[in-house]
């Protein structure tokens, strides 16, 4: 079977876009990356432990951040504001 060069194109533009990996993440993809609830992930947000980057209305949380936030709070209550440590 012979696929035209344009088709080929497209399958192979498709599948680059599919591997890439997003450097920042709503509050919704964060939460469901990280296993966090959404309200959780919006009142960490909120009481500043987690550092994000406004577009509009749309809040965007590294992953790398976020990543960083999980080992330094490893093993304490999120829901406890005052057990929760920042992450710069």
């Amino acid at each position: 079977m012979i696929i035209p060069k344009l088709h080929f194109e497209y399958l192979r533009k498709e599948n680059s876009t599919m591997n890439a990996i997003k450097m920042g993440m709503t509050i919704e993809e964060a939460a469901e990356t990280s296993g966090i609830g959404r309200n959780t992930m919006r009142k960490l947000v909120d009481w500043g432990k987690l550092p994000v980057l406004k577009v509009g209305r749309k809040t965007i949380i590294r992953r790398d951040t976020l990543e960083r936030f999980m080992t330094v709070n490893q093993g304490r209550n999120l829901l406890c504001q005052d057990d929760v440590r920042k992450v710069e």
